[in-house]
């Protein structure tokens, strides 16, 4: 006997779940719904099926091809135009010539088919329909039959006061050929609301069974959430969910679940998934394969699809969550919401009950969503962020990504231009930046690769190889998830606003530049390029004063297991000063450090250092960007003392000039330099402010106050090895060392905090802000800055990030406490 199995349905009571897939392919647990129908039929011995197809017909058929991985032979029959359920199976007919089974591709089932067939057998009937005992019919075709089971009348979807019956239609029919002559072929014929009362109205036998067991019809999300809970429980007999651990809580292969984390069955986890520390599972709940869940979450009754990242203290009530989605850490997903396919919820965002998501959507850091977001992109913020481009590897960032990503940065440069690109250490940015490199030459674009490099490197050679730009991947410093990519313009630095957002649309337009085969452009290993910077490094510092300067002190340098270490010791050896070194050996392991790892560090930096008596102990960090010091006590000199160490030694050295700082810098750079005869540039407080300000004549150094010291002399973006040697040489001219140079400063008091505010509050905020202090307002560089003479306070919305910072000088730690929680307080009043 044949089966017929309608799977052109496309399900749109439940999307988002079917939007890019047919509604048979929706997954019930561990397979999509039409293969436990499969499964169904097989254990009943019908292994032929012909397959009804209408929506996305090939999604079906690349997943079940000819049907022989299952042991079953699967024809399929594809209508142009929806036909109906009768004029669907009327479409197959050429392949039907016996009595026949029509079942639904997105039902759950484990009716007995094989007494259906009997029973139909038995009574001699020409069309037998099974039915199934419902509490609530008013959504089901009602069938009311006699006690032999013949049909006596057809009600679809009744009113309450028309429900004589609860036995309802569920779509499974025993059918014999001869039925079908009742369905005009090529137009929408249904068994159920045509074929069948025509039927009845001319007396063919015409029986009804009243099957016991499980049926589900999963016509909607919340009978979807009840299929998936119903199979997890045991209430359907659907075979083996995987390899049972206990406790209602079953698996596929390759399982990696912590020891520490708390499973409360039923759960099924598939095939790949990882469950780290401190997690929390309720049941039912259904993981699917690659699915990650991080440290601390907590999720309860909800349904997660195939390659989603769940981030850490993320929780998840009553939740769908779709295919390859990434929820980031603290987010909130509440009961009945449902987040669609390649959809980031970005941290700390709440998803508020019963909201639908459509695919492809970006929700913000911080969003609260109270309803369904279907068109557009709603929350979605720029591809770019503070750093460059920055997400999760594999979640975020995937060599796909990559791809496309060079192919589109391509079609923004000249054709024929040159790239330098380059990578940190570690095998995910060695990842990312191939599949980089291989779409870049699609748009004619040449590449030279310098392979491993600090930041600083790759961007001197940028500028001085005369390429079109330059590219660093690198792992995040603090979080070993996260990759970041940074593009640099000609001169090597931050590319602007305008070029990220061409960027930007040529990748979200997908209007990439292919070139013939004789344009496409060339991938040049070229390591040797380093060299430049070294010989142009040397030629930039006086060795010489060094050198007669006989610095006795020595330097505690730790080069943070990054690649610096492969470029700086041959430099300070010709120094002629003693060098002790701390994780000299590059790890990629070890380049991504926790904020307690970062402490630790300076710890051990600081003793050794102190114990030594060094005149100068230097971290760098991974990037080879930033410097963080301690003295030769050990003390470890705040960002914004050492640069207004290294500000007051540069002025002297060159006898006036001009500072570049940020308008969070405190008042201490004014005073330092009408000390010395020079002069201070405010910028905005970001990298690439400074970097243009850097380019800017007459400018001696930039900094930002936390570790990042530019000295254009030499390049105009921050270098940590450069300000290494440029420190060493300042501090050997004066004949002094940096404990000393850190006590001839001016006293200054500066303090810092965050205020929460969600997105939709920022513009009012500082709106109200404007508008309260409009006459007490400094010079409107970055946020609301309020003058107060001595006195100021910063209010600079995050970037990046749901909130303010809120900065404030005063001429006593007492003063700038009390004026950063007054306004921190005026901030959280005004979001209201």
């Amino acid at each position: 006997m044949k089966a017929v199995v309608m799977a052109g349905g496309e399900g749109s009571r439940l999307r988002p779940l079917t939007i890019g897939r047919p509604k048979p392919m929706v997954r019930i647990v561990n397979k999509p719904c039409m293969e436990h129908i499969l499964d169904l039929l097989k254990r009943h011995g019908i292994t032929e099926v012909v397959v009804t197809l209408q929506y996305l017909a090939s999604t079906v058929q690349d997943y079940f091809g000819d049907g022989s991985s299952l042991g079953m032979k699967i024809s399929y029959s594809i209508e142009e135009t929806p036909l109906g359920t009768a004029g669907s199976v009327k479409n197959a007919q050429h392949l039907l010539k016996d009595t026949f089974v029509v079942i639904s591709g997105d039902a759950v089932t484990d009716i007995n088919l094989s007494e259906i067939i009997r029973f139909h057998q038995e009574r001699k009937s020409m069309a037998t329909l099974t039915l199934y005992r419902v509490p609530n019919p008013l959504e089901y075709g009602v069938v009311i039959t006699g006690d032999d089971g013949h049909i006596r009348q057809f009600l679809e979807k009744p009113s309450w006061g028309e429900v004589f019956s609860d036995t309802v239609n569920t779509g499974i029919y025993v059918l014999e050929p001869s039925v079908l002559d009742y369905v005009e072929p090529g137009r929408p014929v249904d068994f159920s609301q045509d074929v069948f009362p025509q039927m009845l109205k001319n007396g063919d036998p015409l029986y009804g069974y009243v099957a016991t067991g499980y049926w589900c019809d999963v016509g909607n999300l919340q009978e979807y959430v009840r299929a998936n809970a119903d199979v997890l429980q045991g209430k359907v007999n659907v075979g083996t969910l995987g390899t049972h651990l206990g406790g209602g809580i079953w698996c596929d292969k390759d399982v990696d679940i912590a020891p520490d984390a708390l499973l409360f069955g039923p759960i099924f986890i598939g095939s790949g998934c990882k469950i780290k520390g401190g997690v929390v599972i309720h049941g039912p709940t259904v993981l699917r394969d690659y699915t990650v869940i991080d440290t601390g979450a907590h999720i309860d009754r909800s349904v997660v699809w195939r390659g989603t990242y769940i981030g850490e203290r993320v929780e998840l009530r009553g939740a769908i969550i779709c295919r390859q989605c990434s929820i980031k850490g603290k987010a909130m997903v509440f009961e009945g919401a449902v987040v669609g396919d390649n959809t980031t919820v970005s941290e700390g965002a709440i998803i508020q009950p019963n909201v639908k998501i459509w695919p492809n959507k970006v929700v913000e850091t911080g969003a609260t969503v109270n309803s369904s977001i279907i068109w557009g992109s709603q929350g979605r913020r720029t591809l770019f962020g503070s750093w460059g481009i920055s997400g999760m590897v594999n979640v975020d960032l995937t060599p796909e990504f990559g791809a496309k990503l060079g192919a589109a940065y391509g079609a923004t440069l000249p054709r024929g231009a040159s790239v330098i690109i380059n990578r940190d250490p570690h095998r995910t940015p060695r990842m990312i930046k191939r599949a980089l490199i291989s779409g870049l030459p699609s748009a004619g674009i040449n590449v030279l690769d310098i392979k491993s490099a600090p930041v600083p490197v790759a961007r001197y050679i940028t500028r001085a190889e005369n390429a079109a730009a330059g590219v660093h991947v690198r792992l995040s410093p603090l979080d070993a998830r996260v990759v970041e990519i940074k593009f640099f313009d000609s001169r090597g630095l931050d590319i602007d606003k305008p070029t990220e957002r061409k960027i930007e649309n040529t990748f979200t337009r997908e209007d990439y530049r292919r070139v013939y085969l004789d344009e496409i452009g060339r991938i040049i290993d070229a390591p040797h390029l380093v060299e430049r910077y070294v010989d142009d490094f040397k030629s930039a510092i006086n060795i010489e004063k060094i050198q007669q300067a006989k610095v006795e002190w020595p330097l505690v340098l730790d080069y943070a297991n990054a690649s610096a270490s492969m470029i700086l010791p041959g430099i300070l050896n010709q120094f002629g000063c003693t060098t002790v070194t701390l994780n000299a050996g590059v790890d990629e392991t070890k380049l991504a450090r926790t904020p307690e790892e970062f402490d630790q560090a300076m710890k051990q930096l600081s003793t050794i250092a102190g114990a030594l008596r060094a005149g100068l102990g230097v971290r760098l960090d991974a990037g080879g960007e930033r410097i963080f010091v301690v003295d030769e006590a050990g003390e470890i000199i705040d960002g914004m003392v050492l640069l207004a160490v290294v500000a007051s030694l540069m002025l002297r050295a060159r006898g006036g000039g001009t500072l570049a700082v940020p308008v969070s810098a405190p008042n201490i750079f004014e005073e330092i330099a009408s000390q010395h005869g020079g002069t201070v540039v405010r910028t905005k407080v970001n990298q690439h402010a400074l970097m243009a300000a850097a380019t800017r004549e007459g400018v001696i150094l930039v900094g930002d106050g936390e570790g990042s010291i530019m000295f254009p002399e030499f390049q105009p973006a921050a270098d940590g090895l450069f300000a290494i040697a440029k420190i060493i040489e300042l501090l050997s001219a004066e004949g002094i060392r940096l404990a000393e140079a850190v006590h001839s400063l001016p006293q200054y008091y500066l303090v810092r905090g965050k205020v929460p505010c969600p997105w939709e509050a920022k513009g009012r905020v500082m709106r109200m802000l404007s508008e309260q202090y409009r006459d007490r307002k400094s010079r409107q560089i970055d946020g609301v800055k309020i003058d107060m003479g001595k006195e100021w306070v910063l209010v600079l919305p995050d970037a990046d990030r749901p909130l303010f910072h809120v900065i404030a000088e005063s001429t006593s730690p007492e003063g700038a406490q009390a004026l950063m929680d007054k306004y921190s307080s005026l901030v959280n009043g005004l979001q209201h």
